[in-house]
């Protein structure tokens, strides 16, 4: 009997041992399945942070942006997004008719959206520059209430040229450079994110309007990089900070102190050849730095680059016309995307900033299994404008001197 035990102790022994180094071996594999996938394209290693959403090379990752100012999301539409990013950003005035103020509609769906997938990362909209009035925060800032309003009236630039308030189609600026104004505005937007339940803030307009102030020019970026700090530091340390093209020299002293930059093309100068190429290097030095990345494409840049041609009105027939040409331009732009593509960077396709804009508008490619890059792209030739570059489920060439492209799937 004391035999067969001790024989039935080494075999489980034996067993146990067989079994743990099956799993520590299994477990390996994962973990550098893991580290290979979020793998810079210089082969450093990307660091994520735990607040982030989660990051996947399965399908092409995308974000995305819209909002509606009538209404907020049918469960259809919900269901429709959720299905393919859980990163996106409710805009500035999403909601505003049926719930009386923006950022209701940035309660109500940031709160949809995390019920239906837990682990959707849901930002509030805010306007560094201009004074949109679609908040309850924000609503005294038109023209029939401003002037009831003194300590909001203070926040708003001068027009040098006409001594009056300066305005974009009655849309007021902020003064940045007022620090009574960084206060108020830094206060208000950690205020939103924290009313709204969302994960942080997207943050519009680096600039500062600096054009206005040339000869203050270095003031007012250092003015917007203090203030973009200050509201990191008030919504928290878990809350997402994204700026948009905060990678552009306007943004100079804001790129350091945000988590993500969205690269958007609003115009057709910012798709050349040579831009591209910048935003592929840029996206790197980005993403080693631990931040994400958003690639925004708008269809609606591409067909306006004739001044001349006629701009179609909203409705039916420009949404079928967008949506025909977003069909028709997608390969190259996705393949554009591809080239320059680092880990926690995501696509944005559509011709605008409204629901009805294509995020209810699904493209079947960017659905198909793409897996992680296999490395940094290639060029073909040392001063030539073709570039090729490998994912485990697909290879990807573009022309960016011809603006063509191909992506084979495998």
């Amino acid at each position: 009997m004391t035999n067969l035990k001790t024989s039935f102790h080494a075999s489980w022994c034996g067993l146990s041992l067989m079994l743990g180094l099956a799993f520590a071996l299994h477990t390996q594999s994962l973990a550098e399945e893991v580290s290979t996938s979020l793998q810079n394209s210089d082969g450093s290693q990307y660091k994520a942070k735990a607040y982030y959403p989660k990051f996947s090379w399965e399908k092409t990752p995308q974000y995305f942006m819209f909002g509606d100012t009538q209404r907020t999301l049918t469960p259809e539409e919900v269901k429709s997004i959720a299905a393919r990013t859980d990163f996106l950003c409710i805009e500035k005035s999403h909601g505003m008719k049926e719930l009386g103020a923006a950022e209701l509609g940035a309660k109500h769906e940031a709160a949809v959206f995390k019920k239906l997938k837990p682990g959707t990362k849901v930002l509030f909209y805010f306007n560094s520059a201009y004074a949109y009035p679609f908040t309850s925060y924000a609503k005294d800032l038109t023209r029939s209430k401003i002037d009831q309003r003194p300590d909001l009236k203070k926040f708003l630039l001068i027009d040098p040229k006409t001594g009056e308030l300066a305005h974009r189609r009655n849309v007021f600026q902020f003064d940045v450079l007022n620090p009574e104004f960084r206060t108020w505005w830094v206060n208000t937007v950690a205020k939103g994110v924290a009313e709204t339940g969302c994960d942080g803030a997207f943050i519009d307009q680096m600039h500062g309007f600096s054009w206005l102030r040339p000869n203050q020019v270095k003031e007012v970026r250092s003015a917007m990089g203090e203030m973009m700090a200050a509201l990191k530091k008030k919504m928290g340390p878990d809350k997402i900070l994204l700026a948009n093209n905060a990678h552009q020299r306007a943004g100079v002293e804001v790129l350091p102190v945000v988590d993500a930059n969205m690269f958007e093309h609003y115009d057709a100068k910012l798709l050349t050849k040579e831009m591209l190429l910048k935003d592929w290097n840029d996206m790197l030095k980005i993403s080693k730095a631990g931040k994400m990345s958003i690639f925004r494409i708008g269809v609606e840049y591409v067909s306006s680059q004739d001044p001349k041609a006629e701009k179609p009105k909203r409705g039916p027939a420009r949404t079928a016309k967008m949506a025909a040409l977003a069909k028709e331009q997608l390969e190259y732009f996705h393949a554009c995307y591809l080239i320059g593509a680092q880990p926690y960077s995501y696509f944005q396709y559509g011709w605008g900033w409204t629901l009805s804009d294509g995020s209810l508008h699904e493209f079947p490619s960017l659905q198909k299994p793409l897996g992680a890059p296999k490395g940094a792209y290639t060029r073909v030739k040392k001063d030539g404008w073709e570039f090729t570059r490998e994912f485990e489920r697909a290879s990807v060439w573009v022309d960016t001197e011809k603006k063509q492209a191909k992506i084979t799937w495998k």
